[in-house]
């Protein structure tokens, strides 16, 4: 039940932050400019890549080490199946990411605000499971008297700060598209709801089945850098080579890893 509740606290954090970015559409008239847009995506790129290495990929080593399995194995393997799944849910469902001109997933005839929608909506589910399993990581160490506690803090914190330029990259192109500014921010707000959905329900498996965890965590990490190497990072640099673009990947790589070694 304590994982439960923390992982609760980790991801409602994280997604009021994505609300908050979203009521941007309440304030700001016109669209984020190119460059700034461009600073948002790769910061957020930057987050998830320490993100997915110090409190997900590194964690699920350690914890392997109590198995028979090696733990680059375990590592490896759930790296790999959580890129093939958000590869298949990249695939499958239609979406639209803003500056694109063409839809991806299975061909449907949706509106472009919902598939914009999707898009956003796809991304915050590795992050929700990112979350979740650092707080029952911690949970898990404070029955056994090493918590890690700080260290889901810190990576809750980072998902936070990248989740309020995300909120407004939702619901500001919605805007654009003639939709109303209430209604924009409303779909922004939804499209955070996947972190606690998701951030629960990896909690619920890993409490089922303890010798899951490090594949998990291995598992969210696959589906992060996908996120990041798939999406983020092309769309910071948009096919030029942007430095406010890399500096900003740089940028937030350097402040989730030292939120998660110096709060670790």
């Amino acid at each position: 039940m304590q994982a439960i509740l923390w992982a609760a606290g980790g991801t409602g954090f994280t997604f009021l932050m994505t609300a908050l970015g979203a009521a941007t559409v309440l304030f700001f008239k016109q669209d984020i400019k190119l460059g700034v847009q461009r600073v948002f995506l790769g910061f957020a790129a930057g987050v998830m890549m320490a993100a997915s290495v110090w409190s997900l990929l590194i964690p699920a080593i350690e914890q392997a080490k109590e198995g028979r399995v090696p733990g680059f194995i375990v590592a490896g393997g759930g790296l790999v199946l959580g890129i093939l799944f958000l590869m298949g849910l990249d695939r499958l469902i239609p979406h639209l990411h803003p500056d694109t001109g063409a839809p991806e997933g299975i061909s449907a005839s949706w509106k472009r605000t919902t598939l914009l929608f999707l898009a956003v909506t796809l991304h915050n589910i590795p992050e929700g499971m990112a979350v979740g399993l650092s707080f029952a990581l911690a949970a898990q160490g404070a029955a056994e008297g090493n918590a890690d506690f700080s260290a889901a803090v810190a990576l809750a914190l980072g998902i936070g700060i990248q989740n309020f330029p995300e909120g407004a990259a939702v619901s500001l192109p919605m805007r654009h598209e003639g939709m109303s500014r209430w209604r924009a921010f409303g779909k922004g707000v939804v499209s955070g709801i996947m972190e606690p959905v998701f951030g629960i329900l990896v909690v619920l498996a890993s409490g089922a089945i303890r010798p899951l965890m490090p594949w998990l965590l291995a598992f969210a990490a696959g589906a992060m850098l996908y996120v990041v190497v798939e999406e983020l990072i092309p769309q910071a640099h948009l096919d030029v080579h942007a430095d406010v673009g890399t500096l900003a990947v740089m940028g937030g790589f350097l402040i989730m890893m030292v939120l998660d070694v110096a709060l670790g």
